[in-house]
C-alpha cells in the first residue's frame, strides 16, 4: 500500500511530546468544528490517534485508515472499522455528510485523487475538515533545514501542502472553503518542559501573527451547481375566466303611427335577428 510507510514516522512523531502537543491542538478544533455538522453517516479517514468524530452526533460514525494501531497504543484511540486505499474509497458515491481528514494529503502519494474520491462520497451540502502542518511557520522552517544536513523535526516523508494551493484544489472541485484556523506557535523544542514555557505564544500568535501557525484546520462545503432547495408548494386560487355572452339584438317593428326602432332581446343570433327586421321592413 502506497500510504502505509510514510505515516509510520508520523505514528512516532505523534507519542513525542511536541506530538502530543499537536494531538491535543486539534482535538480541541476538530470537536468544535463537528459538534455543528448534522446528517446521518460520518467519516474519519487517518490517524487513528485522534478520536475526530466524538462530539458529533450522526447515527453512524466509522474511522476508515490504511494502518492498525499496534495493541500497545490501542487503548484511549479510535477503533478503525475499515482499512483501505485513501485513493479508491469503498464507499456509494454521495453517500457520506461529513468527512475529516487529520494529515491525509500531506502523506498521499495522490493528494488530488484523495480529494476527488471525497468528492465523489460527499453528499450535496456535505462538509470536509482538513488538517495539516503550515510550511510557512517555524516548524516549517527548521523542517527545510533538513536540506543542508540537519536532523529532521517532523516526518521526513511528508510533503507539507501550503494553505492556498489546498484552497484551489477545493475550489476546482466546487468546495466552497467555510472557515479555517492556525495554530500551534510553539518553536521547534523537543521536552514538555520548554512546550510549556512557551505556551503563552498560543494568545500572543493568535492575535498578531496567526497565518504563522504549526498547524491549519480547514473546513469546505460541497457545492452542486444547479441544485435548488424547494421548500412547501403553495396552492394558486382558482382565477375567474372570462365567458363570451351572447348580446342583445335589435329589431325593427313597424307601427301604424310611426317607424319605431325596439330593442328586443331574444335566444337567436344578434345578425340573424338583424337581417330578419330589416327585410320585414323594406316589405313593408
Amino acid at each position: 500500500m502506497s500510504t502505509i510507510d510514510p505515516i509510520v514516522p508520523l505514528s512516532e512523531f505523534l507519542r513525542q511530546p511536541a506530538g502530543r502537543y499537536v494531538l491535543e491542538w486539534e482535538q480541541r478544533q476538530i470537536d468544535a468544528v463537528v459538534a455543528d455538522v448534522f446528517g446521518y453517516h460520518a467519516m474519519q479517514l487517518g490517524l487513528p490517534e485522534i478520536d475526530a468524530l466524538r462530539e458529533n452526533r450522526m447515527p453512524l460514525r466509522v474511522c476508515a485508515s490504511d494502518r492498525l494501531l499496534s495493541a500497545e497504543h490501542l487503548n484511549g484511540h479510535t477503533q478503525v472499522t475499515v482499512v483501505t486505499h485513501f485513493e479508491e474509497l469503498p464507499f456509494a458515491s454521495q453517500s457520506i455528510d461529513l468527512v475529516v481528514m487529520p494529515h491525509v494529503l500531506e502523506f498521499a502519494d495522490e493528494p488530488h485523487q484523495v480529494l476527488r474520491e471525497v468528492d465523489r462520497v460527499l453528499v450535496p451540502e456535505g462538509q470536509v475538515v482538513i488538517t495539516g502542518f503550515n510550511p510557512a511557520s517555524l516548524w516549517g522552517v527548521r523542517q527545510s533545514l533538513c536540506r543542508v544536513g540537519a536532523s529532521p523535526y517532523l516526518p521526513r516523508a511528508g510533503q507539507f501542502i501550503r494553505l492556498p494551493r489546498i484552497k484551489d484544489w477545493l475550489k476546482l472541485l466546487s468546495f466552497e472553503v467555510n472557515r479555517g484556523r492556525f495554530g500551534c506557535y510553539a518553536p521547534w523544542v523537543r521536552t514538555d518542559k520548554w512546550l510549556a514555557r512557551w505556551a503563552f505564544l498560543e494568545k500572543v500568535g493568535d492575535r498578531w501573527w496567526p497565518v504563522l501557525g504549526s498547524l491549519y484546520l480547514l473546513t469546505a462545503i460541497k457545492r452542486v451547481r444547479g441544485m435548488r432547495l424547494v421548500g412547501a408548494i403553495k396552492k394558486r386560487k382558482a382565477e375567474r375566466k372570462v365567458v363570451l355572452a351572447p348580446a342583445a339584438s335589435r329589431t325593427l317593428l313597424r307601427t301604424g303611427e310611426s317607424e319605431t326602432v325596439i330593442v328586443v332581446a331574444d335566444d337567436r343570433p344578434a345578425n340573424d335577428t338583424a337581417r330578419g327586421a330589416i327585410r320585414g321592413a323594406a316589405r313593408g
